[in-house]
């Protein structure tokens, strides 16, 4: 079982990529070997982060945004709640045996 990010994710409840039980165990962003917290998008296989520019916003109040390029790398930053309870298991019974 893998427990990867998937290949795009966006914070914007508008948008198709928007996944709320993802966001809600935080997804940690890496672009160009620097962690950001402000990417409101990304996607590894096309390479790229939107972010937003500055406090500017858009006519509709939504915040302007730009896309930049370069090497993404996603991960979570909480475990799922079923994987936690399992992933916990072995090591507590390793633990108890020696």
């Amino acid at each position: 079982m893998t427990d990867t990010p998937p290949d795009r994710l966006s914070i914007d409840p508008d948008s198709p990529y928007f996944v709320q039980s993802l966001l809600e165990r935080g997804v940690g962003i890496r672009f160009k070997g620097q962690e950001r917290r402000d990417v409101e998008e990304y996607s590894i296989s096309e390479g790229w982060v939107r972010v937003a520019l500055g406090k500017k916003v858009d006519r509709r109040g939504k915040p302007l945004t730009i896309k930049l390029n370069g090497p993404v790398e996603a991960w979570f930053e909480r475990p799922a709640e079923g994987a936690d309870a399992a992933a916990g298991e072995p090591a507590q019974d390793d633990g108890t045996q020696g």
